[in-house]
């Protein structure tokens, strides 16, 4: 069951230990939570459940560590940065090893995403030393009524224990996206990996061990949402939350206290077609937007919008398409693979059925075997249908027929979600007048919804989100600026 040979100290009789105060511990609980392997549906792994004591103590260590992290130089922390992400592409095969089985990824995904991740890490390091080696100066004589007589330094500072939550369908990717700007900024880290996942985060912070960041500055708490989820939410030492998920989110953000919060929530992203659009474009990117990682992607297409002149050209361009899609197991690298949990499924099949009993067009046959649900292109989908506005997180796509540019972008506002969206239309200024009227965090014109690069802004609005992600908007919103104001005395004569 266990990765490679470097991650021996991670196990303890099948068992993988939590990570705290640079060492890796068995809970005293005697307790641990199994991970199911979504493709057999058996168990595959056990991590530790944690207590609410050991969350307590975790929590005292950090704010120490913090402390002393906050003066180390910048260079330093980046050294260290850069280390880790080397160590995270040497480990890259058992970390993928671990996303295979723990999230049904396709194999050469799973390694992608710890690559990704890595050049994630090594940027942070860059990017961190450029924004927060820069102080701002003001003087006092620029606002009315003033003489030059004080002298304001500002600077970004830590806001101390940052508390990362990261999903199950990137769990490497969006719990470094977290922690690099996290630690460039001087502050400690607290990672709860969400528990379909939970076991390839452990690989990862087990890099960020090796590549020797200061005990206590990173760890890793496994274990029951029920018993240490809101506790570790609303606890006291928690100075940051940055979380991506789902409804949790919500809940999360209206029990925090006066902490910043970093949201990326659901999403229902929709894709507007226009009669001008080049349709080969769109049929490919409407099948790598629904259905990569089974469409578990909060950014994934959600719902198309295309005009009805053109509606049978796009389907038919689609499910020819969806026909080569390759259905299977992830080892086997296929397009699509088993969704992440039994009750996932479920959900999935019952706004399926919703859309039956309505009426929408199917495709293709629906058909499903334990987790894994065959790629589905419904057409004819209307607004009364579950479908057009509640998030699968699957490989099911709702095509909803439009007669006016106006009718989809009023679905598109609609939603309570307002992630990303995209356009298709050759006329450029079309796709900015139709982009400036879609109320969501990003539009992408030709081209499907993307989250990357990871450099780039990422938000959304409404249900979607609070604040925004992307390294440089990490690392700002997870430190506040520090003035130190300069009194000068204020001279009794004029020089000549």
């Amino acid at each position: 069951m266990a990765g490679s040979g470097a991650f021996v100290e991670l196990l303890e009789e099948d068992v993988y230990k939590y990570y705290f105060d640079g060492e890796w511990r068995k809970s005293a609980s005697g307790k641990s939570v199994s991970i199911i392997n979504p493709t057999t549906r058996k168990p595959q792994y056990k991590v530790q459940a944690c207590t609410q004591e050991e969350v307590n103590k975790i929590m005292e260590t950090s704010k120490v560590a913090q402390k002393a992290w906050a003066k180390t130089p910048l260079w330093k922390r980046a050294e260290l940065l850069h280390r880790a992400a080397v160590l995270l592409k040497e480990h890259k095969n058992p970390i993928a090893e671990c996303l295979v089985k723990e999230i049904a990824k396709p194999a050469k995904d799973a390694v992608t995403e710890v690559v990704r991740s890595g050049d994630l890490v090594s940027y942070c390091a860059e990017e961190g030393v450029r924004i927060l080696g820069e102080g701002k100066f003001l003087v006092s004589d620029s606002f009315p009524g003033n003489d030059r007589n004080k002298l304001c330094l500002t600077s970004k500072i830590p806001l101390g224990i940052v508390l990362a939550i990261p999903p199950f369908n990137y769990p490497v990717n969006l719990a470094v996206s977290k922690i690099a700007p996290a630690l460039i900024a001087g502050n400690s880290v607290v990672l709860k990996p969400p528990t379909q996942g939970a076991v390839a985060a452990l690989h990862m912070v087990h890099c960020f061990h090796l590549a020797g960041f200061p005990k206590g500055l990173i760890s890793c708490v496994t274990g029951k949402g029920s018993e240490i989820g809101d506790f570790l939410t609303m606890h006291p030492g928690v100075n940051c939350i940055s979380f991506t998920g789902g409804d949790t989110g919500i809940a999360i953000s209206k029990k925090a206290g006066m902490v910043p919060l970093q949201m990326e929530l659901g999403g229902k992203d929709a894709c507007i077609i226009l009669e001008d659009a080049d349709i080969d474009l769109a049929a490919a990117n409407v099948v790598k937007g629904g259905f990569s990682y089974s469409g578990q992607r909060c950014t994934a297409v959600k719902v198309v919008l295309v005009m009805e002149s053109v509606a049978d050209a796009l389907v038919e361009k689609v499910k020819a398409k969806v026909a080569k899609m390759t259905v299977g197991p992830p080892e086997e690298n296929c397009d699509i693979t088993p969704v992440v949990t039994e009750s996932s499924a479920n959900y999935i099949e019952g706004l399926v059925m919703d859309a039956k009993q309505k009426g929408a067009t199917f495709c293709q046959e629906y058909k499903r075997e334990g987790n894994l649900i065959w790629p589905l292109l419904l057409d004819h989908v209307r607004p009364d249908m579950r479908l057009a506005w509640e998030e699968p997180f699957g490989p099911v796509l709702p095509v909803i027929r439009i007669t006016t540019v106006e009718e989809g972008i009023h679905h598109c506002n609609a939603s309570n979600f307002g992630l990303q969206g995209c356009i298709f239309t050759r006329d450029i200024n079309k796709a900015m007048m139709i982009s400036d009227a879609m109320e969501t965090g990003t539009v992408q014109i030709n081209s499907a919804p993307a989250r990357g690069p990871d450099h780039f802004p990422f938000q959304g609005l409404r249900d979607s989100g609070i604040g925004s992600q992307g390294i440089t908007n990490s690392i700002s919103m997870m430190t506040k600026v520090k003035s130190t104001v300069i009194n000068l005395p204020t001279p009794s004569y004029t020089m000549g």
